[in-house]
């Protein structure tokens, strides 16, 4: 499996690591962590070195209860961020985590290279057809509702079918418009209890049935911290361990806060015969 980032094949038949880099003042880990252009640099270039493939850039927390964040000041959060890194490290692979097809735009006029979007299109019914028009690799999450009430919304009849079904419907609305690269990204945390959580991370082997590339986000999230009562920053121990299972049952990205441990999840488990 490939997906072209800007001319380049990235080959993801091998795992690769996409680093998270949070701008936004409230996200549930990092929020506020970067405090300059410095900062965000220095971040960057740890998780290049350390091996990242792609950094994962968002400026909109989708953390549940998150506040609302105006797409006018999204846009004046992430563009800056973008420029600054992409003149530093011009040959990084940027993800945008957005859901808004205008910031879409943007970033990847300003040089991105693919998007991530937690709502597979369904908060703006223009994503698909940019994602079209832009012909760039497009990570589709499963969630419902919005990030202010997601929680509120997670009876399923039958949890992994509603996914899959969920995943084949919005697969086929972007084949229809000529979207090829697509990535599936089942939610963890997102519409979702903790022990909805963990069925979906143990059947996760039943995604690949889409035939599209899996990512699994469980980096420091409470399905880790709440289970172990402890905090996100205390969760990394937990992130390897659940990492390690998502490699085993096929994720083919991981997005993490932490890129060494991961790589050395992916680079001990080649060694397995999963």
């Amino acid at each position: 499996m490939t997906i072209n980032c800007k001319g380049q094949l990235i080959d993801l038949s091998s795992p690769k690591v996409m680093g998270i880099l949070n701008i936004t003042p409230d996200s549930f880990y990092d929020g506020g962590s970067y405090k300059n252009d410095k900062d965000i640099l220095n971040k960057v270039e740890k998780m290049l070195n350390e091996g990242a493939t792609f950094i994962d850039v968002g400026a909109y927390s989708s953390r549940p209860n998150a506040n609302h964040v105006s797409e006018t000041d999204e846009l004046k959060r992430i563009l800056p961020i973008v420029n600054l890194i992409l003149k530093e490290f011009p040959k990084a692979l940027l993800s945008i985590d957005t859901f808004r097809s205008e910031v879409v735009k943007r970033c990847i006029e300003t040089g991105a290279s693919m998007i991530n979007d937690i709502s597979a299109g369904k908060l703006d019914d223009t994503m698909l057809q940019t994602i079209a028009d832009l012909k760039v690799p497009y990570i589709m999450m499963h969630m419902r509702g919005t990030p202010q009430n997601m929680q509120e919304q997670t009876h399923y009849d039958d949890l992994i079918k509603d996914i899959i079904f969920y995943f084949s419907e919005r697969i086929a609305a972007a084949q229809q418009l000529g979207i090829i690269d697509m990535i599936i990204d089942p939610g963890f945390g997102f519409a979702k209890t903790l022990e909805q959580n963990f069925e979906v991370l143990n059947y996760l082997e039943l995604f690949k049935m889409l035939d599209k590339p899996i990512l699994a986000g469980v980096s420091r999230k409470s399905m880790i911290y709440k289970t172990l009562k402890t905090s996100a920053s205390n969760a990394l121990n937990g992130t390897t361990a659940l990492n390690t299972v998502a490699l085993q049952k096929g994720a083919s990205i991981l997005r993490v806060h932490d890129v060494k441990e991961a790589m050395e999840c992916i680079k001990l488990t080649r060694l397995l015969d999963c």
